[in-house]
């Protein structure tokens, strides 16, 4: 492959794709998320993802929904995000890094002007989320010190370079942890303009909400490092002597805590999980009071959001299955009640829901035919208040085919489940199988499956494939749970009895099947084509390749010998038996290995191991490291480089008849 591509056609084939889709929705959002709906219902706010070019990531601001329109609502200059209404209605707090880009601080504005706002003291460090106290006198900050990790959800690498004034020569010196990766709980005081830390030195804070006005709850841990939150505990906190006590500790992961605004009761998903930032499972409830837990029946729905209405309503979202799930618990009768139930994607990544105090809910939605729409629905009524349907929508809509539930057995009978893109017309179609992070997470049928290769590949004649093996999310802890301790074992052949599927049903052409996925799916990428020669092309993306030396390079090596059941330092566990990199003499597919240079996740070194090992053994191999990339590849123009490297990889040896 072309080492510089820029100059090529299939570059500015690729370019004027993005350009057509994005361009007619410049400085305007293309996707949207977080939506929040105040108090009364009378005010609807979201956080809009908006290009201003193919240059550079994305930008984050804030938009409210008035008139069946999205507005800016706090200028267009600076990023901004994380609105929130306070509970009285009369202000709105947000996130702006208006001072300095990529620093957020918080700002403060009148709900019903909105503009600009006005930015309170200034925190060291990064402002991550904020949430009102329940009487609106206070706004809870938390704080992500300037060189704290990001998880791979969030890109990896660290939240900013630490300025250190050092020379360009000096060394990168480690020793211990420094004292800026912290993660700190603020509160700004409104009346007295106050802004002070409440949580104890020496216990990081990874997400955290009020429980009551007097008391914080948080996950908290007590190193913070990336690989510290898989066992972090659920802990409250008195702000005021600035001390804590854990109130639940978990052999799985716990997230999205919440407390009632009477403090009374406290709430916490518990959940299997592979990526900070990214939970679905059981909602537990705690009586602070009576002392007791409740774990709540929610009808196999794998709840990703919640949200206290009342002191003793809960409202709450999730995934069941590919469907999107709200509803609601009363702490009173201890019983939930289903309010919602939608096919779309709820959300960017799972769904997520905002509920006002009359009952009303505000849902982001999509579909692969369905840009993202913000809708209320109250008394079983869904309104549509607001979409970023564009110029570019329309042209997607024109060349990225249909998409569609599919569901499979798996060799031991377990029903597997997937989204199916594919163009018009009949089969066989070349197809290439997208394998998703995690590998607990889940894919939803929503807008462009949110992955921008996928529409492209259908676009020029490829069937696309996205399976939720077991580990998923959406299908209970159980199903989650059935991938720990067997990465890259009963999930295989989930993956492969789905392929098999498509070829005995016409859809498939067993001679040109292809392999993407980033992360875990990079890993999958990896492996699958170490155990079946079937595959014509494959490209991992930020892949593990090599367990043994992930343990020693990874910011989260004791989650991946944890989740792979594996001792590195004994010879013959999956520390060596899974890695694909040991195996790459069986391979005989040519593969395509991306990294980013950042990636603290899975290091780059990963990807090239892989690439050395297949070039050793005589198998075709490219390897593309993005300098200036993390955990996959998000920032233009490296983006377009991209997907012109992954188009031309399969064009090459699985091609379809091009349809751009």
């Amino acid at each position: 492959m072309t080492v510089d591509i820029r100059h090529t056609e299939e570059y500015s084939s690729v370019a004027e794709h993005l350009d057509r889709l994005h361009s007619p929705a410049f400085g305007r959002p293309y996707a949207i998320s977080d939506p929040q709906i105040s108090s009364d219902g009378s005010r609807l706010l979201v956080t809009g993802t908006v290009l201003e070019a193919l240059e550079g990531l994305p930008r984050t601001r804030l938009f409210a929904v008035e008139d069946g329109a999205l507005e800016s609502a706090c200028g267009d200059e600076a990023s901004s995000r994380g609105g929130r209404f306070s509970p009285d209605g009369k202000t709105l707090a947000f996130l702006s890094d208006s001072a300095k880009e990529g620093e957020f601080q918080l700002c403060l504005t009148a709900s019903e002007t909105l503009g600009p706002g006005t930015r309170v003291p200034h925190v060291d460090g990064t402002v991550e989320y904020l949430h009102w106290s329940p009487d609106s006198r206070r706004v809870l900050l938390g704080v992500a010190g300037t060189g704290a990790d990001l998880s791979g959800a969030q890109g990896s690498g660290v939240n900013q370079d630490v300025e250190t004034g050092l020379p360009s020569w000096h060394p990168e010196v480690e020793d211990g942890v420094p004292a800026f990766a912290w993660r700190t709980l603020w509160i700004y005081a409104v009346d007295s303009g106050e802004l002070t830390q409440v949580s104890p030195d020496g216990l990081n804070c990874w997400e955290a909400s009020w429980c009551g006005d007097d008391q914080v709850l948080a996950v908290t841990s007590d190193s913070p490092s990336e690989d510290s939150w898989y066992s972090a505990s659920l802990s409250i906190i008195d702000p005021v002597e600035r001390t804590h006590r854990v109130l639940l500790t978990s052999q799985v992961q716990l997230g999205l805590p919440g407390g009632s605004p009477d403090g009374r009761f406290a709430s916490v998903v518990q959940a299997v999980c592979s990526d900070r930032g990214i939970v679905a499972g059981d909602l537990i409830v705690m009586d602070l009071i009576a002392g007791t837990q409740t774990t709540v029946d929610t009808a196999r729905t794998d709840v990703t959001s919640v949200h206290w209405i009342s002191g003793q309503k809960l409202g709450y979202v999730g995934l069941r299955g590919l469907d999107s799930v709200v509803g609601s618990y009363d702490t009173s009768i201890e019983q939930a009640e289903e309010i919602y139930c939608s096919p779309h994607a709820g959300g960017l990544r799972y769904p997520e829901a905002s509920f006002s105090a009359n009952g009303e809910i505000a849902i982001v939605q999509s579909s692969y035919r369905l840009p993202h729409q913000v809708v209320v629905v109250a008394d079983h009524v869904v309104d549509v208040r607001a979409s970023v349907w564009h110029a570019g929508s329309d042209y997607l809509l024109s060349i990225c085919g249909n998409a569609a539930p599919v569901a499979w057995k798996a060799p031991d009978g377990l029903t597997i489940e997937g989204i199916l893109c594919r163009p018009e017309g009949d089969g066989p179609f070349p197809l290439v199988v997208n394998i998703h992070g995690g590998p607990i997470w889940a894919f939803q049928n929503s807008w462009s499956l949110n992955y921008p290769w996928v529409p492209l590949l259908v676009s020029r004649g490829y069937a696309v494939l996205c399976p939720n093996p077991r580990g998923s999310g959406g299908r209970g802890q159980e199903f989650a749970g059935r991938v720990v301790a067997d990465m890259g074992g009963a999930d295989t052949y989930d993956v492969i009895s789905g392929i098999d599927a498509l070829v005995e049903q016409g859809i498939a052409d067993p001679a040109r099947i292809g392999l993407i996925g980033g992360s875990y799916g990079g890993f999958m990428s990896s492996w699958l084509v170490t155990q079946d020669q079937r595959f014509a092309a494959a490209v991992p993306v930020s892949p593990v390749t090599d367990w043994y030396s992930q343990s020693f390079t990874s910011n989260i090596a004791e989650w991946g010998n944890s989740f792979l059941g594996a001792d590195p330092e004994l010879p013959g566990t999956m520390a060596h038996t899974r890695s694909p990199v040991l195996q790459a003499s069986k391979v005989r597919t040519p593969c395509l290995n991306v990294a980013g240079a950042g990636d603290r996740c899975t290091p780059p070194a990963q990807a090239r191991e892989f690439h050395q090992a297949l070039t050793a053994h005589g198998v075709e191999s490219v390897l593309a490291i993005y300098p200036e990339e993390g955990h996959g590849v998000r920032a233009y123009p490296a983006l377009i480089d991209f997907l012109t490297r992954v188009v031309t990889w399969f064009d090459r040896h699985m091609p379809a008849t091009h349809t751009l």
